[in-house]
């Protein structure tokens, strides 16, 4: 049954790649999955399940349609369609020639009454999703790259943004808490135990270091071939620390480096990434890591930013200035912080070799490098980032 499942997902997927669609692998194992966790009784809920998993644009609806008539039109029913103008027309059940004519939007509207509108809704509750607005971006834009997105589009991912949590690894600090399992006594509190028991310390209070997240440093590319990228991530960052994430520093880079940490604070994502471009003259201009770096270890990451922090660098390592600059400046930083990750959207592609002359040199020394460059990759960044 299984193997059958997965042939007819395939075929149908072939289908609507030959009209057009981008139905690749993925997608179809995402169809499968879905028939296989909802079991669809009808041609209507078997519709359903491919137009969420099949379909990642409006545009595309149409075409889907046409090829869910052709496959499955035999299974269908007039009562099953959507319910829209474009719902498919499916083969063999048409409705007979006397039966009027659905009246248009407006004319429905204009006959319907305050009790139609108060009247019992005649929707399933259990098919309702608590949460269909962010069901539906998070299919439709999750897996398109930031690249191609609008910025109406990418404003609709900070609702999904903000349920990402974003962790850096713990830490102990050099302040002291109470803790049953301390190695340390706590001879203050010991002795105020001790006047409840006439002086005796029966009671032997102990104490430990606090743990506390690293501290997260964000290096963020805004040149041309970078500025939707930075756009989106930047957005992430803002949204994650605003949900009670680590304490975090944020500095962009092109030619010259700005710290927008105060820049970012308290302010609406909307607001903070036009208060962004305002306060770095040099967004979409040239990209000159090595001295960015430069600047950043001289006047803030050799001072205590970067010392033990998890550094986050987003850039696709286009380099104009010097690669052994850049080279030194990563060694430096190597040496202080505790971890280095390197988002570069590039990486996306599986024939992506670190053979430019920034990149390769920075390659070395950095923990990780991932892509980050869509919504359904940022996942192997968060887990980079916490590890």
């Amino acid at each position: 049954m299984v193997g059958d499942l997965a042939t007819v997902a395939a075929r149908f997927a072939d289908r609507l790649r030959a009209e057009g669609l981008p139905a690749g692998p993925e997608r179809s194992a995402r169809f499968a999955r879905a028939i296989t966790l909802t079991d669809p009784g009808t041609a209507r809920e078997l519709y359903w399940c491919g137009l969420a998993t099949l379909v990642a644009d409006p545009a595309e609806i149409p075409a889907f349609d046409r090829v869910f008539t052709e496959v499955f039109g035999g299974l269908a029913d007039p009562g099953e369609r959507r319910g829209d103008p474009h719902a498919p027309t499916v083969a063999g059940t048409e409705q007979p020639s006397t039966a009027p004519a659905p009246a248009p939007p407006a004319t429905r509207r204009e006959v319907s009454s305050p009790a139609d509108a108060t009247g019992p809704s005649t929707e399933d509750p259990a098919d309702a999703s608590p949460y269909p607005t962010l069901a539906a971006t998070a299919e439709r834009l999750g897996g398109r790259d930031f690249a191609s997105l609008s910025a109406g589009e990418l404003a609709r991912l900070v609702a999904l943004m903000r349920e990402l949590t974003l962790a850096t690894p713990l830490r102990r600090s050099r302040r002291y808490e109470p803790g049953s399992r301390g190695r340390r006594i706590d001879l203050r509190t010991t002795m105020r135990l001790a006047l409840r028991s006439g002086g005796y310390p029966i009671t032997l209070a102990r104490h430990r270091l606090r743990t506390r997240r690293r501290r997260l440093v964000v290096l963020c590319d805004i040149s041309g071939s970078m500025e939707p990228y930075a756009r989106a991530l930047l957005q992430l960052v803002y949204c994650a620390v605003a949900a009670g994430g680590p304490q975090t520093e944020v500095f962009t880079f092109a030619t010259r480096l700005t710290r927008l940490t105060r820049v970012l604070a308290r302010v609406r994502p909307e607001l903070a990434l036009e208060r962004a471009g305002q306060a770095a003259p040099d967004w979409s201009g040239g990209t000159r890591i090595g001295e960015a770096l430069r600047q950043f270890l001289d006047r803030y990451g050799a001072r205590g930013v970067a010392r033990g922090a998890v550094v986050l660098i987003i850039s696709d390592g286009w380099e104009t200035g010097d690669p052994h600059l850049l080279g030194a400046q990563m060694g430096r930083l190597r040496r202080l912080a505790h971890r280095i990750v390197w988002a570069n959207p590039r990486t996306a592609s599986p024939r992506y070799e670190p053979l430019v002359g920034g990149m390769a040199a920075a390659w070395p020394y950095c923990d990780e490098v991932v892509s980050a460059h869509s919504l359904h990759a940022l996942a192997p960044l968060l887990a980079a980032l916490a590890r």
